[in-house]
C-alpha cells in the first residue's frame, strides 16, 4: 500500500506539532508494508526529492503566501504525478491549496484528511473559504480529529460528524536520544536544581506572555526552549520586569531538549486559543513522567492532561490561575511526582505511536477496501 501525505510544511524547513505527527507516521507503517510519501512545499526546494528517515519527501517550490496560504505555480503537475502513483492520498488540514488541488483533480483516489485545527485568525478570508472547505471535506471518506475534544468543539467537524474518527497523535519514546551525562551535566551547571519547562515556538496563541504576567510576582525558574515570531518581545517584557528567573534558550537540538525534559519539574503549556489543538510537548512531558499544566481551551491539551490527576487545568489568559498552579506544584513535591506518574501511564495508554499507526493502518485498510 502506497500513502501519500500532503501537508502545507514539513521536515527539514520546519519542526512541529503536525510535522512530527506525519514523521511518526511514515516511520511506524514501514513494519506494515504501508509505504508512504510527502508532498510539501519548500521556499528552497532545489532539491526536488529527499530521503528523510525511510520515506521520501517531495518539494514543491514555494512562490507566494496569500493570508498565511502558501501556494506554488509548479505544484500542480508534480501532484497529480505523486498521486497517480499512491494507492492512499492523506491530507493535514488546514491548508486551503491543498483542497483546490484535491478538487481539481481528475483522479478518484481513496482519501482521508487529518484535521489538525480550526482555521482560528483569518474569520473575514474564512467567510469566502468556506464552502471550498466544506466542499472539499465532503468528498473526502475520512476526517480524523486528533482528540474527542477538538471533534466536539469544533462547528466544523460538528457538521461533517458522520465521518469523524478520533486518533490522537502519538509520539516513540525510541526516537528521543537518551541524555548524555556530560549534557545533563552541563545543564545542571547553567540551570536551577528545579525549573518548570515551557518546549515549542514562541507563537501568538502559545499564551508566554501571560506566563511571563504570572511570573512577575513569583520565583520559580522558567526555561523557554524554542524561538520564534514573539521571542523579542518576551525577551523585553522580561528585562523590563528584572526577571532573572525566566531562561530563554531558543531552538536547540533534540539531545538538549531530551536533557531539559528529564531534569525539569514540570511542563507547561499556556497558550490560550484554539490554534494550540493538541500540544505535543504536554505529550512529551507526559512521556517523562513529568506533571503537567495548561489550560481549558477546548481542544486536546485537556485530553493529554487531566486536571487533578496528571497536572493542573487552568483558565485561559488568566496569569493568577497559572501563578497558583505552578505554586500547588512548587510546594508538593510529592504531589507532583504522583501526577508525573499519572501522565506517564497516560502517555502509555493512549499517546504512543503504535498506538497511532495501527489506528491509521485500520483507517487505511477500510477506505482502501483492503
Amino acid at each position: 500500500m502506497r500513502v501519500l501525505h500532503i501537508s502545507k510544511t514539513y521536515y527539514p524547513d520546519t519542526y512541529g506539532g503536525m510535522e512530527q505527527c506525519i514523521y511518526h507516521l511514515c516511520e511506524g507503517c514501514i513494519k506494515s508494508e504501508v509505504k508512504s510519501e510527502v508532498f510539501t512545499l519548500s521556499p528552497n526546494a532545489k532539491a526536488h526529492r529527499m530521503t528523510i528517515g525511510h520515506h521520501t519527501v517531495n518539494r514543491a517550490k514555494l512562490d507566494f503566501k496569500i493570508a498565511s496560504t502558501s501556494i506554488s505555480l509548479s505544484a500542480h503537475e508534480q501532484y497529480l504525478y505523486l498521486l497517480n502513483a499512491c494507492d492512499i492520498v492523506h491530507y493535514h488540514f488546514p491548508w486551503p491549496f491543498a483542497d483546490i488541488l484535491h478538487l481539481t483533480s481528475k483522479f478518484s483516489k481513496p482519501s482521508i484528511v487529518t484535521y489538525h485545527s480550526d482555521i482560528i485568525r483569518q474569520k473575514y478570508l474564512n467567510k469566502v473559504y468556506r464552502p471550498i472547505r466544506n466542499r472539499f471535506l465532503e468528498s473526502v471518506d475520512c476526517i480524523v480529529a486528533t482528540s474527542p475534544n477538538y471533534s466536539q468543539t469544533s462547528d466544523v467537524l460538528h457538521r461533517h460528524r458522520h465521518k469523524v474518527r478520533t486518533i490522537p497523535i502519538g509520539i516513540d519514546r525510541a526516537g528521543y536520544p537518551r541524555a548524555a551525562s556530560e549534557r545533563l551535566s552541563k545543564w545542571r551547571q547553567c540551570l536551577p536544581d528545579r525549573f518548570f519547562l515551557f518546549i515549542g515556538a514562541t507563537r501568538y496563541y502559545k499564551g508566554l506572555h501571560i506566563l511571563l504576567q504570572a511570573l512577575e510576582k513569583a520565583e520559580f525558574p522558567l526555561v523557554i526552549l524554542g524561538g520564534g515570531p514573539e521571542e523579542t518581545g518576551l525577551k523585553t517584557h522580561a528585562l523590563r520586569f528584572k526577571m532573572n528567573n525566566v531562561h530563554f534558550l531558543g531552538p536547540l537540538p533534540d539531545e538538549d531538549k531530551c536533557a531539559l525534559l528529564e531534569l525539569s519539574y514540570a511542563v507547561v503549556l499556556p497558550s490560550h486559543l484554539r490554534s494550540e489543538a493538541f500540544g505535543i510537548s504536554l505529550i512529551e512531558g507526559a512521556m517523562y513522567g513529568k506533571p503537567l499544566i495548561s489550560t481549558e481551551i477546548g481542544t486536546g491539551t485537556t485530553y493529554i492532561n487531566i486536571a487533578g490527576e496528571t497536572g493542573y487545568v487552568v483558565p485561559p489568559n488568566n496569569p493568577d490561575a497559572l501563578r497558583t498552579a505552578m505554586r500547588a506544584l512548587w510546594d508538593n513535591p510529592h504531589t507532583a511526582a504522583t501526577m508525573g506518574k499519572a501522565a506517564e501511564a497516560r502517555y502509555q495508554d493512549l499517546f504512543t505511536s503504535d498506538r497511532m499507526v495501527r489506528s491509521y493502518i485500520d483507517v487505511y485498510r477500510e477506505v482502501s477496501g483492503g
